[in-house]
C-alpha cells in the first residue's frame, strides 16, 4: 500500500494563491519530505509513503498563524490537503 501526499495554500485575504510558503511532512519527531509552494500555491510533499499517522506543517503569509500543524492519518491512495489562510483564520479539509 502506498501512499501520496499534495496541498495547496490559498491566501483568502488576497484572493489567491499563497506562493512561496514553507511546508514540511513529518512522522513523529522525523522530517520526511519538505517542500516550498509554486506560483500557484501547489506543492507535491510524497510520492510513495508508508499508511501512518503524518504531521502537515505550514509557515503560512500570516502576522497572527507562524505555524499551522494538521495530524493527519493516511491509508492508502492520494490525499490532498489545501489550506485556507488570511491574518484573521485559517482552515483546512481533505480535498480531491
Amino acid at each position: 500500500m502506498s501512499v501520496s501526499l499534495s496541498t495547496h495554500v490559498l491566501d483568502t485575504a488576497a484572493g489567491g494563491p499563497a506562493a512561496g510558503v514553507s511546508v514540511e511532512l513529518r512522522r513523529g519527531a522525523d522530517e520526511i519530505a519538505s517542500s516550498t509552494t509554486d506560483a500557484d500555491g501547489r506543492a507535491r510533499l510524497a510520492e510513495a509513503i508508508e499508511p501512518g499517522v503524518y504531521s502537515l506543517v505550514f509557515h503560512p503569509p500570516s502576522p497572527f498563524f507562524r505555524r499551522v500543524e494538521l495530524e493527519l492519518e493516511l491509508d492508502a491512495g492520494h490525499y490532498h490537503v489545501p489550506l485556507l489562510v488570511s491574518p484573521f483564520s485559517c482552515a483546512s479539509y481533505r480535498g480531491s
